[in-house]
């Protein structure tokens, strides 16, 4: 499977039309290196790939359960996410940096 999707890997067409990358671009790469277990390499590609993962699964989790404060968790946990997602996609585009831990 994780053989598959590097070999069927969406382009990123507001990188095709807009020539830089988008907020998104690197979510894929990181996607497949946490399914190899790369979990250094996965940050590295899209930080914001992790903290994503996790709302997704509480959002499931209050979806079924109805916690009582689910709604206010899942607010936080969503900006959060979203001020990972637009710091680490501002400093690429200031800087050209490429996130690496080496």
């Amino acid at each position: 499977m994780i053989e598959w999707l590097e070999n069927h890997m969406g382009s990123c067409a507001f990188k095709a039309y807009a020539g830089m990358d988008c907020p998104g671009c690197g979510m894929q790469r990181a996607f497949i290196e946490l399914l190899k277990g790369n979990l250094f390499a996965s940050i590295q590609y899209y930080p914001g790939l992790i903290p994503m993962l996790i709302t997704l699964v509480f959002l499931g989790l209050h979806l079924m359960f109805n916690f009582k404060h689910g709604a206010l968790v899942l607010k936080i946990m969503f900006i959060f996410t979203v001020i990972i997602i637009m710091t680490t996609y501002i400093i690429k585009i200031l800087t050209n940096y490429t996130f690496s831990f080496s």
